[in-house]
């Protein structure tokens, strides 16, 4: 094993105080490594990252289509949203249109990450439901499907038909036999994989022309949709969101749990995963806006790119004691 490099620091004053380590990988979709730091042979959860993966059978099913959802929930569907109202008021919609209620998802309440809603809540004296829950969207999806195919209310269920797809499309992406699954934080099961075929499952959706069928379009759509919507995607304020947005079209990037952050870079047909070995998202998020700007994708100085490559950090009486920042093996040749 690879032992993992320092990919993110924490300096105060002139002290390096913490280092953050861990393992990325950049690949084609044929599974060549572009470039590597640390172990691309780790075994990971991809937890969050994975959302367009669990996506592909909405589409490529058919169920997408037949509901007539469109771009905007085909974002959601990928989203590990705020709760803002721009991500469960569609939602709500989606899931009444499907002569479904909040109650028939399997996601759990969450209390939202949006300040405005949660203050809202708070002033109603109303508590947060699941449409609240960062994953509505997917568990949205995740219903959808389950109805299209005539399966059972239970989606989560590792054996149920909506997690056999889900598995099946996973394990096709990454080119791997999961060795098992992990009980995600809302509950569905969470496929693990090695970190490179995280990587090579992003570069295939980086790469639309390597898939077939309708495996094809449902890449490419789920693409294009989380370019489209980034504040869909996480919301304001979120990394996700604001490096999307930067890179103008030029890559779909996810989060996860625990450290975890992928690239789609359809320009360069490459995908990129990353993983924190101590599960910190201050530290994923530097090393991943210092690998966009490694291959060009964002100008270093882009206000996007330095607010995670150096952020500050400011104590109790908003005074500056030091950043957070990407290490420099990222950024140099």
């Amino acid at each position: 094993m690879t032992n993992p490099p320092v990919l993110a620091e924490v300096w105060r004053g002139d002290l390096l105080e913490s280092q953050h380590r861990g393992h990325a990988v950049i690949v084609t979709a044929s599974g060549d490594i572009v470039e590597q730091w640390g172990d691309p042979a780790k075994l990971i959860y991809p937890r969050s990252s994975a959302k367009m993966l669990q996506a592909l059978p909405l589409l490529e099913s058919g169920a997408a289509q037949a509901n007539r959802l469109e771009s905007h929930h085909h974002a959601l569907a990928c989203a590990s949203h705020n709760g803002a109202e721009i991500h469960t008021a569609p939602v709500a919609e989606w899931i009444s249109a499907l002569g479904l209620r909040e109650s028939d998802l399997r996601c759990g309440p969450q209390v939202p990450d949006d300040a405005p809603a949660r203050h809202a809540l708070r002033a109603q004296g109303t508590p947060p439901c699941q449409l609240h829950n960062n994953c509505s969207g997917k568990h949205a999806g995740f219903l959808t499907l389950g109805q299209h195919l005539g399966a059972g209310p239970e989606y989560n269920d590792p054996e149920h038909p909506v997690q056999a797809a889900v598995r099946a499309a996973f394990e096709d992406m990454t080119g791997e036999i999961s060795p098992g699954y992990g009980i995600d934080g809302c509950s569905a099961p969470n496929f693990s994989c090695t970190l490179k075929g995280l990587a090579v499952a992003m570069a295939k959706m980086a790469t639309p022309e390597s898939l077939q069928g309708s495996r094809r379009a449902a890449a490419e759509a789920l693409v294009q949709a989380m370019i489209a919507h980034p504040l869909l995607v996480a919301g304001e304020g979120r990394a996700c969101s604001e490096l999307m947005a930067a890179c103008g079209g030029r890559a779909a990037v996810k989060t996860g749990a625990e450290g975890v952050f992928v690239a789609i870079l359809p320009e360069h047909k490459l995908g990129i995963a990353l993983k924190i070995e101590d599960g910190t998202t201050r530290a994923s998020e530097a090393a991943m806006a210092a690998l966009l700007v490694r291959l060009g994708l964002l100008e270093r100085d882009h206000p996007a790119a330095e607010r995670r490559m150096k952020r500050p950090v400011m104590n109790r009486r908003d005074i500056l004691t030091g950043h957070i920042r990407a290490a420099e093996l990222l950024l140099s040749p």
